[in-house]
């Protein structure tokens, strides 16, 4: 059985609450649990870290690669165009990882087109909300 971990940084535990306008209105909550059915249709174990601490998140991503797991579904939050350690550490775990981000980074402000994460990564998913880490979750069982 595979085993994914996913990885959520700062204020992905406010979806639902913080800028709906930008999030909608489906909670963290929802969002677990959304990637819990789909694991359960994959046939993956699932981890699910969610830190708005910088040094938590690389730990997290060690750690699921010390225990063995097979990638990493990884939305950054607003890490992801500040954060030279977060890309060293996905650089450092010979598994996969997949940036994923809710909303279309690149329609947004000028500072969230640059990615600081995303050469460290196997892909990045961004503007289909939930779904993307559906699509990040199916892309580590399916693609080699």
């Amino acid at each position: 059985m595979k085993k994914i971990l996913i990885l959520n940084g700062p204020n992905i535990n406010l979806t639902g609450l913080r800028e709906k306008n930008v999030y909608g209105t489906k909670t963290f909550d929802d969002l677990l649990q959304l990637c819990r059915e789909e694991a359960d249709r994959l046939g993956v174990e699932l981890r699910c870290v969610q830190s708005n601490h910088e040094g938590a998140l690389i730990d997290a991503l060690q750690q699921a690669w010390f225990d063995g797991f097979d990638g990493a579904v990884f939305n950054p939050g607003g890490y992801t165009h500040t954060s030279v350690a977060l890309h060293d550490a996905i650089a450092s775990v010979p598994m996969p990882v997949i940036e994923c981000h809710m909303s279309n980074v690149h329609a947004r402000e000028s500072f969230r087109h640059v990615s600081m994460t995303a050469s460290a990564c196997r892909g990045q998913v961004v503007g289909f909300g939930f779904y993307g880490y559906i699509m990040a979750m199916r892309a580590l069982v399916e693609c080699e």
